[in-house]
Formats: C-alpha cells, sequence, structure tokens
C-alpha cells in the first residue's frame, strides 16, 4: 500500500494506491494550521472509516508546495509509521530532466504533473492546472521540461474582484449561455470563465506556436479542470489526480532502481 500526499496551498490531498488502483482519495484544508500528532489522528480516522489498516503502508511520498506543512507531515510520518518518506523534488530521478533557470524553484506538483501527463498520454505535452493557480506546463518529446506559465485562479479572481470592488457581488461559478451579460452576475460570471477558457485557450495556441510544435498533447487537471475542458478547444483530456499520478509513478521508477 502506497499513500501519496500533495500539499496544496489550498488543500492537502490524500490517496492510497495499492498496486495501480487508486483505493481512496481524501481532502482537507492546508489553511488550518496543524501539529504532526492532529495529522495522525485525522489520517487514523480516514483509514478507518475507508476500512484500510495503515499498518500496510510500505511507502509514503509526499509533493509540497508548503514548507511548513512537508516538515509536520514528515514528522508525523517518522514518529507514527517509522517510515521515511521520499518528498518529491527537482533533485530525484522522476525520469524528466528539468531545463529551468532555477530547477529547485519548479514546484513539486509540476514536477508530479509533467512526469504523469507524458507517461500516461504523451509528448510533447502542456498540462494545465486548474487550482489556487492557473498553470501552464510545458514538456518536450525528449521528456524535458521547459517550464511554464502561471496565472491567477479561479477562485483567486472570483475573491480578488470582490475585494478591490466591493459593490460586485460574489458569484457561482456558473457558465452563463452568453458571453455578453445582461446582469452584473452573469457579467462577473462570463469574464471569470469564459475569459479563463479564453485564457486557456489562446495561451495553449502561444505556447505550441512558440515551440513549433504542430501536435501537443494538452491534459487538464485540478479541481475545476472538469468544467473549463467542456469549453475548451483545446484540452483534450482531464485528469483531477494527475498529480497524485505522477508521486505513484515517481516511486514505483525509484523503487526499481534499488
Amino acid at each position: 500500500m502506497l499513500l501519496v500526499i500533495d500539499i496544496g496551498n489550498t488543500e492537502t490531498v490524500l490517496g492510497i494506491y495499492h498496486h495501480e488502483q487508486l483505493k481512496a482519495i481524501w481532502r482537507f484544508s492546508s489553511r488550518s494550521p496543524r501539529t504532526s500528532d492532529e495529522c495522525w489522528v485525522l489520517i487514523q480516522a480516514w483509514c478507518k472509516n475507508s476500512g484500510i489498516d495503515f499498518a500496510a503502508f510500505s511507502c509514503i511520498i509526499i509533493s509540497s508546495v508548503v514548507p511548513s506543512l512537508t516538515a509536520v507531515f514528515k514528522q508525523m510520518v517518522s514518529e507514527y509509521l517509522d517510515l521515511e518518506p521520499i518528498i518529491v523534488t527537482s533533485e530525484i530521478d522522476t525520469g524528466v530532466k528539468i531545463q529551468y533557470d532555477m530547477p529547485e524553484h519548479v514546484g513539486s506538483d509540476r514536477i508530479c504533473n509533467a512526469v504523469a501527463g507524458s507517461l500516461l498520454y504523451g509528448i510533447p505535452l502542456i498540462v494545465v492546472d486548474l487550482g489556487t493557480a492557473t498553470t501552464f506546463d510545458v514538456v518536450s518529446a525528449e521528456r524535458v521540461y521547459l517550464g511554464g506559465v502561471i496565472a491567477l485562479g479561479l477562485m483567486g479572481a472570483s475573491s480578488e474582484l470582490h475585494r478591490v470592488a466591493a459593490k460586485l457581488p460574489r458569484v457561482d461559478l456558473v457558465f452563463p449561455k452568453e458571453v455578453v451579460g445582461k446582469t452584473t452576475e452573469k457579467s462577473i460570471q462570463s469574464g471569470l470563465l469564459w475569459g479563463m477558457v479564453a485564457l486557456i485557450d489562446g495561451m495553449v495556441t502561444k505556447i505550441k506556436y512558440e515551440m513549433n510544435w504542430k501536435q501537443a498533447y494538452v491534459v487538464g487537471t485540478g479541481g475545476l479542470a472538469s468544467l473549463i475542458a467542456e469549453h475548451s478547444k483545446t484540452i483534450q483530456h482531464v485528469n483531477p489526480v494527475l498529480t497524485l499520478e505522477g508521486m505513484r509513478l515517481i516511486y514505483h521508477r525509484l523503487n526499481e532502481q534499488q
């Protein structure tokens, strides 16, 4: 049994794999400060509810963009499971070479997405991750991570619009039928959602032009990927657990080398 832990800025996602099968998945907030003891209690409860024996874990792999939580989970794994977790960084052998001015600055989630996307879908590859930020990750036909793009995410854009313009209401993230809104609510929804579609399709087109690629595999991931992909002309595949799949694949690669 493999426990994968994806620590993001907004949510922490835990997954349990038995070989290649994702047996259970669980999410909780990354923004509530927790100790290693509290994390252990939460994981025990989750395993019990899922009918999984936590003693069966043979390995833990962690992808994190929140250093303080990395330390908390690493301590928890060491104290309660007596295991040394694998921490995804640019320094480990993932099978994807990173061609970045400062490789250590590439988020571990983006590394995992590059690994999973290239192995599960193909190369050259563009991964669009619709999370706290909207990111684009670009992998060449030689499985080289070339860099990417970081933009404000949908939830952040919605909150920021409400913050800087108090008279503008918060809205549900639902696509209006028409781009030109006839109410303030529909106008905001159009700007957020159709605007994100335009951003993605435009950016993918510009990336392919800059890379001189006639074709590329475009994979969407993140909590809002399915909503946006339905209206996008460029996203070909959606995999909400692409980051978890990347951790699984990295673990198996490292395990085979031992």
